[in-house]
């Protein structure tokens, strides 16, 4: 199945409900139908011209994708089969984060010098060991306590240690940034600031995906994800936010069923230079797209070879 054939059934649910389905992202507040993935009661013309850009980003492309974009500022809202499931690859690993943080909180400490040592490897080299750690220690209940608090309730826990099977949504995925980019009860200030520079400082090899296309002057935070099921297709996504330089937006895409993990991140890079080009009007992107390298077709370690 392509994302081709399915695509235009799936915009035109997502634009009937994009107000009732965004409603719950930080800081959202709904907004009439759009013709279009994107929509805008203040800046109709900009979301319309956004969705036009998104939807020549995916035309054509394997597989099937889901994108999610939301633009505080200018209360753009975009959504593109945002409720499909997808297996989460290491993308799980800023919920583990998020969750960590709550836990602490809730336990009324800052996080242990081994909490912190885990989730710097956990989410800037994406190590595996890390967060099958926290994973652990956090525990599956806190895990879907932190999921209710942030109101990701298309999220799925992965089954027993397999957190790389995760069911995810790039609805919940936006929700779960907006937690970390906006005041809220679920994490304090302080926690989502530490939370935020972690997923700035991924280590270059990790930068794809949804920062390209960025300009100067706009900070990125990225967490990627990229699996192959069973040696034959693949999941590769890429969750972003961006502050400074007046800009304030969320980026989500999520694809399956792609020939290599090459060819994912050259879709997710489509969509995030089409996104940072009309939210970033007359600044010239300064952030290239990604070149391929052998190392970009090794699954990420998320889910053991043959499940």
């Amino acid at each position: 199945m392509t994302g081709l054939r399915s695509r235009p059934l799936f915009i035109a649910l997502a634009a009937g409900a994009l107000a009732a389905m965004m409603t719950h992202a930080a800081g959202v507040q709904a907004s009439p139908e759009s013709a279009g993935p994107c929509a805008s009661s203040g800046e109709p013309g900009i979301a319309k011209k956004l969705g036009a850009r998104i939807q020549a980003a995916l035309s054509g492309r394997t597989g099937t994708e889901s994108v999610a974009v939301y633009d505080r500022k200018r209360g753009i809202r975009c959504a593109v089969a945002d409720g499909g499931r997808y297996d989460s690859a290491s993308v799980v690993k800023a919920t583990i984060l998020g969750a960590l943080l709550r836990q602490a909180a809730d336990e009324g400490r800052p996080l242990t010098a081994s909490e912190k040592s885990l989730a710097t490897k956990m989410i800037a080299r994406s190590d595996n060991g890390a967060a099958s750690a926290l994973w652990r220690s956090v525990g599956r209940a806190r895990l879907g306590r932190f999921l209710a608090g942030a109101d990701m309730t298309q999220t799925t826990l992965g089954p027993s240690g397999y957190w790389g099977l995760t069911q995810i949504t790039a609805r919940d995925q936006l929700r779960l940034l907006g937690r970390f980019t906006a005041s809220n009860t679920l994490l304090s200030d302080e926690a989502r600031a530490y939370a935020l520079r972690l997923m700035n400082g991924v280590v270059a090899s990790q930068r794809w995906g949804t920062p390209a296309g960025r300009p100067a002057g706009v900070t990125w935070h990225v967490k990627n994800g990229w699996l192959p099921r069973q040696g034959r297709s693949w999941r590769v996504h890429s969750i972003g936010a961006f502050d400074g330089g007046g800009a304030d937006y969320m980026i989500v895409v999520l694809t399956r069923d792609t020939p290599s993990m090459a060819y994912g991140v050259e879709t997710i890079e489509r969509v995030a230079r089409a996104v940072h080009r009309d939210l970033n009007p007359g600044m010239r992107p300064t952030a290239p797209e990604s070149t391929p390298s052998d190392a970009w077709e090794m699954s990420d370690g998320s889910v053991p070879p043959g499940r």
